[in-house]
């Protein structure tokens, strides 16, 4: 555990959680489950979890037996599902400890099937509507169709597939994946059914069905990238500077020398790097924040160590020990993310360990 002395500071908002999932309730009839793979998207699974769970939250999504097996250890009521399907040999423990695999393929749904004893066993079936993937193709669906006594041992909690471009609003695959599925779930009439990601709640009601599965959108990252962000932020990332040091022209910044300056200036060192999760691609393209004022990085991003120059900073000049701004109020997830040439979802699943992380 990071102690007091960690360098950097992340700083995780229960209340904006709880408030963007009542924010995605207010958006829609629907059940609302909760997507908390990857350590709940960086944020911590195990704090997300028993948040969402006073909420009057049921169900959630993972995508691993271990994933699984830490909520389940916090909780015996909640549904878990296991959205990365029936890994050869986990079939004893997912019964064990009642958790429900998403059967992606014909041959797990066989092979699930064979430990079906005197009681049905809880399975989701997944059909691929065009990502190529997970899930059952087409061949594999008209095989389910042909004979659906093959669903026997099942109790069906659920019948889902995911919508591959949701986040871009007039893409033509939405609609035509969204067709697909309800072909697809006029087969299924009383079974439960999902269709919609964190973008997919807030484009169209009618892809809504009986559950959304929100993830992305839960954490703060904007599911709707042509507008405003309808979500509160989750995350605020400090850290610390390290040394204030002045650059003359013509001298360069961090390895490589990738940066040459064109003139005097004052830079700061801040204790963040790859190795914190800060994207290497952020070198000479992102920025940090200082008394609320954009201060670009100079140089690559070191495993540690990030540069930036503080040279047009106004007001009360930075010192070492003070705290730069990564995430926050002046920097969201997707802005950082657009600069470092990747998505938001990538900058909260990179979130390091060797930061103090605290809850509020």
């Amino acid at each position: 555990m990071p102690s007091d002395f960690a360098p950097a500071t992340l700083t995780i908002s229960l209340d904006a959680i709880s408030a963007n999932y009542k924010r995605i309730q207010h958006q829609t009839s629907a059940v609302v489950a909760a997507t908390v793979k990857a350590d709940a998207y960086g944020t911590g699974a195990g704090e997300v979890f028993k948040t969402l769970r006073k909420e009057g939250c049921a169900d959630f999504f993972v995508a691993t037996p271990d994933e699984a097996a830490e909520l389940r250890a916090l909780d015996k009521a909640a549904n878990i599902f296991i959205l990365g399907g029936l890994l050869k040999g986990a079939e004893d423990f997912l019964i064990k400890n009642n958790t429900v695999p998403v059967l992606n393929s014909f041959e797990e749904i066989v092979r699930y099937a064979g430990f079906a004893n005197t009681r049905k066993l809880p399975a989701i079936l997944h059909f691929d509507t065009g990502m190529n993937r997970l899930g059952l193709g087409g061949d594999e669906t008209k095989k389910l169709m042909d004979d659906p006594s093959i669903l026997a041992p099942f109790d069906l909690k659920l019948i889902m597939s995911h919508f591959a471009c949701s986040d871009e609003k007039d893409n033509p695959m939405n609609d035509a994946q969204a067709a697909t599925f309800s072909g697809i779930a006029a087969h299924f009439r009383n079974v439960p059914k999902s269709l919609c990601n964190s973008s997919a709640i807030f484009r169209n009601p009618d892809w809504h069905y009986d559950m959304v599965r929100p993830g992305y959108a839960l954490y703060g990252g904007n599911p709707l990238p042509e507008t405003t962000n309808p979500l509160r932020s989750v995350v605020t990332l400090e850290a610390k500077i390290l040394q204030i040091r002045t650059a003359k022209k013509g001298e360069t910044a961090g390895y490589g020398a990738t940066h040459i300056f064109e003139r005097d200036t004052t830079l700061a060192t801040i204790a963040c790097g790859y190795a914190d999760g800060f994207l290497r691609g952020g070198g000479n393209k992102a920025k940090l924040y200082c008394n609320g004022q954009a201060c670009p990085i100079r140089g690559r991003v070191s495993m540690d160590l990030i540069i930036i120059d503080i040279g047009d900073i106004k007001g009360k000049p930075p010192q070492a020990g003070d705290l730069i701004e990564i995430l926050g109020p002046h920097q969201s997830v997707d802005a950082l993310a657009e600069d470092c040439g990747t998505i938001g979802y990538e900058i909260l699943t990179s979130l390091g360990s060797r930061y103090r992380r605290v809850y509020v």
